[in-house]
């Protein structure tokens, strides 16, 4: 028997075209698709890279689309249970899962290669554009285009919600654990590790005692499609890499604290322990490993860090960055790069005639200290996750945190409405200043758009843009 995760150079004559290049072919159902080799591979992740807009949810999609679909390198449900992992674990789940389905291919390498190259050229486009943002923000074009730019990322918010929620809350138990978290972060200012670790529990409690409520899974729908036979299909035996390692786990384990100390190292011989580059490499490690839920999730986290603790940047500014990575492929996240740049920037690490510098430093450490952990939580995890597809004892408390992520992520997009209809508001004072009707019109069209035509993230983004510009040069 074949072992599917085999790769092979380049593929048969008959995947040929006429001059003699090599074609993308579609996979014809039914039919096993042939091996993929890793230059394949390395082409796919560098192009996902490039065209990853849309957020998590957006990304998940298209890899589901490309990845289950159309090539069928993975089954449907052997994606669901690698998602269900990623959505359990802190961090940017799309660069998880990207991570992951490299990894279970083309072995560790695999996984490196899917991981960098679906953050990098956001990494790049997002220091040139916060560069553009500190260097020219005050003009007129700049400002008039982030203002229409801001009402669009509260809709587009709101329906990431939906779009998990419609896959994640089948039930009346689930949408009840969404409320309950909702309820809980808004209005009792609970931790989010707190509320991930009860929903956790329930969800187990749940799997024993109740496991129709809790059997799908996680937020991405149950695995009841079937796309054809795929390289990595639901029966693949393991290969010798995805079984787990004592070994394994003990050098990966070792490797990745001493990048971790490494690093840390360098900058606090830089500036010391108070310096603000080591500040961000401890914060955004602590960012990394305690907040769950995703993108969504660890965005509250870093705002209050960024802007209550150490000043680095204000909360306009904040909703500036989230407005700018949204306009950027890879992961939404790396919003975290805007705040490290505006950090270093606004600090002058490197001294008043080096902000540009200092702001690239700060962008690539918080991006460095943000990422690294969700390398090793794969290469280390994935062995012990790989064992456990298909089992509602491990299934079903992911299953629960999904269900509280939605109250999350709708207690985001509250905190960004707030902020961009009244700009002048305070925790004290919430709505202090005028309300900002225009701005209101602009998101009410954004969420008609995105709900009811269907219409891309890009597209709105643009369209509110111009609109927001328009406004702005002409009031």
């Amino acid at each position: 028997m074949r072992t599917p995760h085999q790769t092979v150079s380049r593929p048969s004559a008959a995947h040929r075209s006429s001059r003699g290049n090599f074609v993308d072919t579609v996979n014809t159902p039914g039919t096993p698709p042939l091996p993929v080799s890793f230059g394949e591979a390395f082409r796919y992740w560098l192009k996902l890279g490039f065209i990853s807009f849309g957020g998590p949810a957006g990304q998940i999609a298209m890899m589901h689309q490309e990845l289950v679909e159309r090539r069928r390198w993975i089954s449907e449900r052997r994606f669901l249970h690698a998602l269900n992992y990623c959505m359990l674990l802190p961090g940017p789940e799309a660069t998880q899962l990207a991570v992951y389905i490299g990894w279970m291919m083309h072995r560790t390498p695999g996984g490196i290669i899917a991981g960098v190259l679906f953050v990098l050229p956001s990494l790049f486009l997002l220091i040139l554009l916060t560069w553009i943002y500190l260097a020219f923000g005050n003009l007129p074009v700049v400002a008039g285009i982030l203002y229409g730019i801001k009402p669009a990322v509260t809709a587009i918010v709101v329906f990431a919600a939906y779009r998990i929620g419609s896959r994640a809350l089948k039930n009346g138990v689930l949408w009840a654990m969404a409320a309950a978290a909702f309820v809980a972060i808004f209005a009792f200012d609970v931790p989010f590790p707190a509320i991930v670790l009860a929903a956790a529990l329930i969800g187990y409690l749940g799997g024993q005692l109740a496991p129709e409520k809790f059997k799908a899974g996680g937020g991405h729908g149950a695995a009841d499609k079937h796309f054809g036979p795929a390289l990595i299909d639901d029966d693949t035996p393991p290969p010798s890499w995805v079984r787990f390692s004592w070994g394994r786990l003990i050098g990966y384990s070792a490797i990745g604290l001493a990048l971790w100390a490494g690093a840390m190292a360098l900058l606090m011989a830089q500036g010391g322990w108070t310096g603000v580059l080591t500040q961000m490499g401890w914060f955004f490690t602590k960012a990394a490993l305690l907040t769950f839920g995703g993108a969504y999730a660890v965005l509250p986290y870093v705002y209050q860090g960024g802007v209550e603790t150490y000043g680095w940047l204000t909360g306009p500014q904040m909703i500036d960055g989230l407005a700018l990575g949204e306009t950027t492929p890879g992961p939404l996240i790396m919003v975290v790069a805007f705040v490290g740049f505006v950090g270093g920037w606004t600090k002058q690490v490197f001294g008043p005639e080096a902000l540009a510098l200092a702001g690239i430093a700060g962008g690539c450490v918080a991006a460095f200290f943000t990422f690294l952990p969700s390398f090793l939580f794969i290469l280390i995890g994935g062995p012990l996750v790989e064992a456990t597809h298909g089992e509602i004892r491990f299934t079903a408390p992911l299953t629960g945190i999904t269900a509280a992520v939605v109250g999350v992520v709708i207690n985001l997009a509250v905190f960004f409405a707030w902020h961009v209809l009244w700009p002048q508001g305070t925790q004290g004072s919430p709505f202090a200043g005028p309300f900002e009707w225009f701005s209101a019109l602009i998101g009410l069209a954004a969420a008609i758009a995105l709900f009811r035509y269907k219409v891309g993230i890009m597209p709105v983004i643009g369209a509110c843009a111009a609109v927001g510009l328009g406004y702005t040069l002409l009031a």
